[in-house]
This record gives C-alpha cells, structure tokens and sequence, in this order.
C-alpha cells in the first residue's frame, strides 16, 4: 500500500512508481494529481498519428539535436524519451 503523501498528492500509488522510476518530485506529483483528476492527455500515444512534419517542429520546439537526420520513428522515440 502506497504511503500517504498528504492532500497536495491524489494519487499515492502513481506518485510513488513515478518518483521510483526517476521521475523529480514535481513531475510526478503532476502527472500523479492530473491522472487522477482525469485531464491526463496521452500525447504520447498518439504520436504514430502525427506526420513527419509535425513530430519535426514538435522536435525542434522542445530541442532535440539531430532531428534532421532522424526518420518518423527515431523521432517518435526522440520525443518520447525527452524530458
């Protein structure tokens, strides 16, 4: 059973996996209380949907170095993993 991480955090049990698998504290307690709110967007499920193009400029927005050189699936993969 997770441990109690008062009112601030609605999901102990995600909250706890996030922070065991590296996630910062902040982060977690994010995506902890978004997922259990419900508004938890699954951008990364739907990223095999997007063109080329538009994983490319979401590459560059967020910095990812040799994304020129990447194809759809490197840069799915590139996304991904950032962050």
């Amino acid at each position: 059973m997770a441990r109690d991480h008062g009112k601030q955090i609605k999901d102990d049990t995600l909250y706890e996996d996030l922070r065991k698998g590296g996630a910062s504290k902040e982060k977690a307690a994010r995506i902890a209380n978004a997922k259990a709110k419900g508004s938890l967007e699954h951008r990364g499920t739907q990223l095999e949907d997007r063109s080329k193009a538009d994983l490319l400029a979401e590459a560059r927005k967020i910095g990812i170095e040799g994304r020129s050189k990447m194809d759809k699936a490197g840069l799915v993969k590139a996304i991904r993993d950032h962050g």
